[in-house]
């Protein structure tokens, strides 16, 4: 018996997934805290969280893992990582933290990346990085530049949130590819590091760390590692991806056409694409994805939303800390389209979609008379996937096929109205699979430790559970729904965010 483990490491939660390799099966999972980790908001659009505490909750799993689980440390064969994307965390020469990681939703560097956009040219930059600098890692370290010069001058090397979680592991500070590529330190066109980015910043490339394969031997437990996580020393870590490149390895979406979606924190679709492709607004974004090589580079063309699983979260905490499943039988109890009861769930930070604006949440239409705590909840389950589908169309017009998308079953997905709207709006097929991003990170090691000769070996294990196909008579009714939806949202954005068409770059 050989294990894998995967470790996610979330905004909300971190999780460790404990799987057979023989089998593929999840044989125990654990998540710390059992409450969600705060985000600390020290100014508006503001958004950071402690490295530290990051890895005190991998450890709190971990060991209740352990305890919960008795496997034998000595079998695990390797270690995966997945990671909320974009973060950027500090480390001085002796590795410790300089400040807290500012993660994801973070807005502030967003007018700093909107000047380097104009100011090295829009042009150069969607050919070069295929995105904006936006709101991406590079501009948050332009930030800390700027505004913080003694931090700054301490720093030794940035990491991603899972760059820092595999340093702590193994005591070595490196990076991916692909992670590099999200943080739009990379230049697709010279498939190496973007150096004219860096040098508009004043950002000396000493501070990006060694780089490293996705699936590889990146390094090994060490001895005080293992005795804090309780596990063996030595054990390899052999794979680290962010959480969407990863969501879509845990679902097997490695090929051109594929489609991946999640709808945990953020709400995300994930295509693969061979072909480089940047849309002139940087609404969606591409990042190197898992399996990309130079011989045969793969692309996930990505569009997020970021008020997704937070606005349900937020919402749990309005209508008294029932449990999610009870609220999704409520929103069941509306009917389509809640009664024109419309919700804009734009209100965590500048959404890329709508082209880095920090739009806040709308409930629009409301009448006492009429709406009842049901028609709230389904008007927002209803609104995420609307600005879900607004994301789809971008998507759409870039070249990314987007007719059959496959999800894990869990979070928004386990909603049978989030379901069914996101199948009659968008028209496409939905596939539920039993995985997870944990699960993803354990199938990843076993792919980077060599238990797996190839990443289609590594799919044992993994059933779709649930397929679901649009149905006309819901089709039409959404798409009334959706109409009156991208009305609202138009009345309060520029009428230049409609979805255009993107550009192709042949290189």
């Amino acid at each position: 018996m050989k294990y894998l483990l995967g470790f996610d490491i979330g905004s909300s939660s971190i999780k460790v997934a404990l799987l057979s390799a023989e089998t593929g099966t999840c044989l125990a999972s654990v998540t710390s805290p059992k409450k969600e980790m705060e985000i600390t908001v020290e100014a508006a659009d503001w958004a950071e969280q402690r490295p530290e505490r990051w890895w005190q909750e991998a450890i709190n799993a971990t060991q209740e893992l352990r305890h919960n689980y008795g496997f034998d440390t000595s079998l695990v064969a390797g270690i995966g990582i997945t990671y909320q994307m974009h973060g950027l965390v500090l480390l001085n020469e002796q590795g410790k933290v300089l400040r807290p990681a500012i993660i994801w939703c973070d807005s502030r560097a967003v007018d700093l990346g909107n000047q380097a956009f104009a100011e090295l040219g829009e042009e150069h930059c969607l050919s070069n990085y295929l995105n904006s600098p936006g709101n991406f890692t590079a501009s948050k370290l332009k930030w800390v530049k700027e505004n913080e010069p003694a931090i700054y001058a301490q720093i030794h090397k940035i990491q991603l949130p899972g760059d820092y979680i595999a340093y702590q592991m193994t005591g070595q500070m490196q990076t991916t590819v692909s992670g590099l590529s999200e943080g739009v330190f990379w230049n697709f066109r010279e498939q190496a590091i973007a150096q004219d980015l860096l040098d508009y910043y004043g950002i000396s490339r000493d501070l990006l760390p060694e780089v490293v394969a996705t699936f590889s031997e990146q390094g090994r437990l060490t001895a005080e590692a293992a005795q804090e996580l309780g596990l063996h020393a030595g054990t390899p870590i052999s794979y680290r991806a962010g959480d969407q490149p990863n969501n879509a390895f845990s679902l097997n979406v490695l090929h051109a056409g594929e489609i991946a979606a999640t709808a945990g924190t953020s709400g995300v679709v994930y295509g693969i694409s061979e072909t480089p492709t940047a849309d002139p607004r940087s609404r969606v974004n591409a990042f190197v994805h898992v399996n990309s090589t130079q011989e045969q580079p793969k692309n996930g063309v990505l569009m997020c939303m970021n008020g997704t699983g937070i606005l349900n979260s937020w919402l749990r905490k309005v209508v008294g800390e029932i449990p999610y499943d009870e609220m999704n039988q409520l929103a069941a109890q509306a009917p389509v389209g809640a009664e024109g009861l419309v919700f804009l769930p734009f209100g965590n930070g500048a959404e890329r979609i709508l082209e880095n604006r920090p739009t806040n949440a709308e409930l629009r239409g409301l009448n006492f008379n009429v709406h009842s705590r049901s028609h709230v909840l389904r008007a927002a389950q209803e609104g995420i996937v609307f600005a879900l589908n607004y994301g789809i169309d971008i998507m759409r017009q870039s070249g990314v096929q987007v007719r059959k998308v496959r999800a894990g079953n869990a979070n928004m997905f386990l909603s049978p109205v989030f379901r069914e709207a996101f199948v009659n709006c968008a028209g496409v097929e939905l596939e539920l699979y039993n995985t997870d991003a944990a699960q993803g990170a354990a199938r990843g090691a076993g792919v980077g430790a060599g238990v797996y000769a190839s990443t289609d070996d590594a799919f044992i294990g993994l059933e779709r559970i649930l397929t679901l196909a649009p149905q006309p008579e819901l089709q039409e009714q959404y798409q009334v729904a959706y109409a009156r939806w991208q009305e609202n949202l138009n009345s309060i954005l520029p009428q230049q965010t409609t979805p255009q068409h993107v550009h192709q770059h042949a290189f």
